[in-house]
Formats: structure tokens, sequence, C-alpha cells
């Protein structure tokens, strides 16, 4: 089974660098852009499923990269809830006691009105596997995910065979993952990613 990872276009919060969890921004101009851009290059090919996150910024992505798919929404696979950072960015935040004190957790503190990041994390993989299994029981090939970038990392981490840590997988807007799963050993709980290739 071939298994693509696409993050959304931008949205004017990205541009800004802003924390952009729950907000539920539409791509921006030059996110637009650039996700055509990615056609044009060949980075996409023919799926025979595609799975969203519920927000605007990742159906809109997915219906410029698959027009006409049938879009199946994930709701586990949501953007995570930045809580009192949300639509702010490092600048607006610094000198903030809250935002500090979650720097200095190294990102492991909940955040402060938000969600906790490592259930964040098990919630995109639960997601993830339940999508998964959908896939094999209908005996799907090749499948798109159009999710965030922490839904994308949270998902490499967990299957990634040499087990790099959760940062590593940090992608840009358009960008994501290629790899392969083996069904037989997947349903036999030897979950992992084999062939990863980034985009």
């Amino acid at each position: 089974m071939k298994i693509v990872l696409i993050r959304h276009g931008a949205t004017a919060g990205n541009i800004k660098k802003r924390y952009i969890g729950i907000t539920d921004e539409d791509l921006c101009a030059s996110g637009i852009e650039s996700i055509h851009n990615n056609i044009k290059a060949g980075y996409y090919q023919e799926v025979q499923a595609v799975y969203v996150s519920p927000m605007k910024r990742c159906r809109q992505t997915a219906e410029i990269l698959f027009p006409g798919a049938e879009q199946v929404v994930c709701e586990q696979m949501r953007e995570c809830d930045f809580g009192l950072f949300e639509g702010k960015n490092y600048q607006e935040l610094t000198g903030n006691p809250k935002y500090q004190s979650w720097i200095d957790s190294g990102g492991t503190k909940a955040f402060p009105g938000g969600e906790d990041p490592m259930e964040f994390r098990k919630r995109c993989v639960c997601g993830f596997e339940q999508m998964m299994e959908k896939m094999i029981k209908g005996k799907r090939k090749k499948i798109a995910f159009v999710v965030h970038g922490g839904t994308i990392m949270s998902v490499m981490e967990a299957f990634d065979p040499e087990k790099k840590e959760f940062y590593h997988w940090q992608v840009k807007n358009g960008k994501g993952f290629h790899f392969q799963i083996e069904e037989e050993k997947w349903q036999q709980g030897k979950r992992q990613f084999e062939e990863i290739e980034e985009i």
C-alpha cells in the first residue's frame, strides 16, 4: 500500500508564522499558487482515497491536488488546539510567562487553555490507524492524507522504523512524505513505514 501524507498549503497565519490550530483559515493566494506549482512538478499522482482534516485549509488543498475526489473527513487528524497561543506568533508571545514556561518545557507541557501535546499526538496516530484499517479492508492501494504539520509529525514519529524524534519530521506547507506499508505486517501489529521519501 502506497501512502502520501501532505501538509496543507499556506494560509495568511502560516505566512506570519502564527500558531494556527483551531482557527479555520482559508488558503492564501501564495499558498494556492504553491500547490499548483507542486502539481506541475509532478509531486502528486492519482489516488484511490483522500483523507482530510475537517479544516478548510486541508479540504481546499485536497480539492486542488485531487479535483473531484471524494474527501473523507477524519476528525482525529485535525491540528492541535494551541489555546492562549492561538493566532499569535513568537514575537507577540515574547515576554509572556506562560509562553516562556511552555518553551522551557521543550514543548511538552499542555498549551494554556488548549491541548496537551502528548494527547494530541496520540489522537492523530489513533485516527491514522483507524483510516488504515478501513483502507486495508477496502483493498485500496494508493491513499493520500491532506492534513497538518503537527499531524504529520505525530504519525511519522510513531511509525518510523528508525524512531527519529517528533521535530525531525517538520515539513513546509504543501510538502510531505511518501511511504509504503506491508498490509500483512500491519494487521499483525508490526506497524512501521517503509521506503520513506520526502516530497
